[in-house]
């Protein structure tokens, strides 16, 4: 089951409708399309994001391994024609 912020501030039932009847009142029944179009563009551009770190991050972990024994290879070699 995925974590929402409801179920992590306990918000249930008539406390979510509370806040929700808030937010209508707030910013209107025109408004709340917007808002939510908008934190849906949101929430999706943070997990494109997250992910591209997770794949460079990813991606750079094997090459700077590669190239950490590469330099030990060459360190090597330089050290034993000295």
């Amino acid at each position: 089951m995925p974590i929402t912020i409801a179920s992590i501030m306990n918000l249930m039932g008539p406390d979510m409708m509370v806040i929700l009847l808030i937010v209508l009142l707030l910013f209107g029944a025109k408004k709340l399309p917007e808002l939510a179009r908008g934190m849906g563009r949101a929430v999706k551009e943070f997990g494109a994001a997250r992910d591209e770190v997770e794949r460079e991050l990813s991606q750079s972990s094997p090459s700077a391994a590669t190239q950490a024994k590469l330099l030990n290879k060459t360190s090597d070699r330089s050290a034993t024609t000295l």
